[in-house]
């Protein structure tokens, strides 16, 4: 239950603006090259090939099904620092690998500011307009509603 709170846990005040604009933008961003994955797949395949990756098309479809659904629980604010937490793990990845073998804009300037903001993320969580925030409201609700003893068969309360 600890590890839900901390999930859940509300946004820090000095990141109640920028934390929901973050999700947002970068949860755009990883819907883009997510779906590029799958439209443009033959193309990202010989990508991952080139990095040196086994299974280069496995990797791709992986990859772009990971940035895909986490990229759109970020758009929602849902589990927002787990959800952030597995990218920053695959900006890591997007660095060792294409940044080593092509470098270039995405690989070593736009991977890193999206592994910082991810990295914002798992401190901050969602920020307003998120699932997170209701979710923590519901498990508040449930936390701090009162437990009634059973009650007889066919007595009504008093």
């Amino acid at each position: 239950m600890r590890l839900v709170a901390l999930i859940l846990a509300p946004t820090p005040a000095a990141a109640a603006l920028p934390a929901p604009v973050v999700r947002i933008v970068a949860g755009a961003v990883f819907v883009g090259f997510g779906q590029s994955k799958f439209v443009h797949h033959a193309r990202e395949a010989r990508a991952f090939d080139r990095y040196g990756l086994p299974a280069p098309d496995v990797f791709t479809y992986a990859t772009g099904t990971l940035e895909l659904v986490l990229g759109v629980a970020l758009l929602l604010g849902l589990l927002t620092r787990l959800t952030a937490l597995g990218l920053a793990g695959n900006m890591v990845g997007a660095i060792a690998t294409g940044g080593r073998v092509d470098g270039g804009f995405v690989n070593l300037g736009l991977a890193p500011m999206l592994l910082v903001a991810m990295l914002f993320l798992v401190w901050a969580g969602g920020g307003r307009w998120s699932l997170d925030g209701a979710l923590a409201g519901k498990l508040r609700q449930t936390r701090t509603r009162p437990v009634t003893e059973p009650r007889p068969h066919g007595t009504e309360p008093a």
